[in-house]
């Protein structure tokens, strides 16, 4: 056989070995914890067991409920011009309820912009959300009242300050844990990786959890990992875990385990919750533009408060009576935090230069004092045209 034949022997082989190798690779399909089906089926899971009473069960469907209603009314706010953005959380109440509603009062929680279930559950008044959106502060609420830091808008910058606080809690001795939160798009931030290197090697009782909706702005899942997100913790050392995120039972049990474990100093969890956007990433969004209503439509069918309603109707753990209370005091909520917004006073404008410096500083002074003869001069052209 001549040389030229060889290698025309061979180069079919190579070919195919090319062709291998771009081939996306296989995988079997992802575990996934549920413990309510779409349908409203209570089963379960031989890893994540949870039992709760009637009053507990009515408590969750509550908070979602609620939660949605604050979340609508928010989202017509800003169309309607009184608040400059929102973004909004439906479909997603499962897993910020379950999670939220897993945490002990001495836990402490770093959300991203959009967990408005979990503030609920800690206790922070929904008002206070709004005030940043609306632009009259900077937060709203202090987070050592509540445990509950202030919205993050930097995508992922939060993991890292959650791993932070997690390896002080760890040399102070204390038995809390800390929960981070953040989104698929920003699990492919470096700030996120980052912390996950160093809650393992630090074994810091932090758990991470990512809600999975689907989409980052307007990039899907599949163009930012070839592995489902919760099976990125295997790199790092730490375990990983999908749960059904419209499914309230499973995402505060899934929570409630990861949370145990940080505080008996096995070190950091990654809760993948499987979930869906089903609004715009933000009111400045247009989710019509790069998906299909038939997607929306698909997890629709698989909303979390029907779920649990059809549970607790199938097991008569609740009747009329509850519900149609509960509508009421949505429709109170509704109206409270709408005149809570339009009642929220304008900010002093002088206050941009306060808190900058705990000591002061003088071009800090110079420039506050240029503001103020601006601001004066606005008044002395009024007093001129009268």
């Amino acid at each position: 056989m001549t040389v030229e034949s060889t290698a025309a022997a061979r180069k079919p082989r190579r070919a195919s070995k090319r062709t291998s190798a771009a081939k996306k690779p296989q995988s079997a399909e992802p575990q996934l914890v549920q413990l309510l089906t779409p349908e409203g089926e209570r089963v379960e899971h031989p890893d994540y067991g949870i039992d709760l009473s009637a009053d507990e069960l009515r408590g969750l469907y509550r908070d979602m409920v609620l939660t949605r209603r604050f979340d609508a009314e928010a989202t017509a706010l800003q169309r309607q011009g009184e608040l400059g953005l929102w973004a909004s959380l439906l479909g997603q109440e499962a897993a910020q309820i379950g999670s939220g509603r897993a945490l002990r009062d001495d836990d402490y929680v770093f959300p991203t912009y959009r967990e408005h279930g979990v503030a609920w559950c800690r206790g922070v008044d929904p008002t206070n959300l709004l005030g940043m959106f609306r632009g009259v502060n900077h937060g709203g609420w202090d987070p050592n009242s509540n445990n509950f830091h202030l919205y993050t808008i930097v995508i992922g910058s939060q993991t890292l300050h959650a791993t932070g606080y997690a390896m002080g809690v760890a040399k102070d001795g204390a038995d809390s844990a800390v929960i981070a939160y953040f989104g698929d798009g920003a699990s492919s931030q470096g700030d996120v990786a980052e912390s996950f290197t160093f809650s393992a090697v630090y074994n810091a009782p932090v758990v991470f959890f990512c809600q999975n909706n689907q989409w980052a702005i307007s990039e899907p899942t599949e163009r930012q990992t070839r592995v489902p997100l919760y099976q990125r913790a295997q790199g790092f050392g730490f375990p990983g875990v999908r749960v059904d995120g419209n499914d309230v039972l499973a995402c505060l049990a899934v929570t409630r385990s990861a949370l145990e474990r940080a505080r008996r100093g096995e070190g950091p969890t990654l809760v993948e919750a499987f979930t869906y956007r089903m609004g715009a990433h933000t009111t400045s969004d247009d989710p019509t533009k790069y998906r299909a209503d038939e997607e929306r439509a698909a997890w629709e069918a698989k909303d979390p408060i029907l779920r649990l309603r059809a549970y607790l109707e199938k097991e008569k753990f609740a009747d009329d009576a509850f519900f149609t209370a509960l509508d009421e005091e949505s429709e109170t909520l509704g109206k409270r935090v709408r005149e809570a917004v339009r009642a929220m006073p304008d900010p002093d404008p002088m206050a941009l230069f306060e808190h900058g410096y705990a000591d002061g500083n003088s071009l800090v002074d110079e420039e506050r004092a240029q503001f103020a003869a601006y601001q004066a001069s606005f008044v002395d052209s009024a007093e001129e045209g009268k």
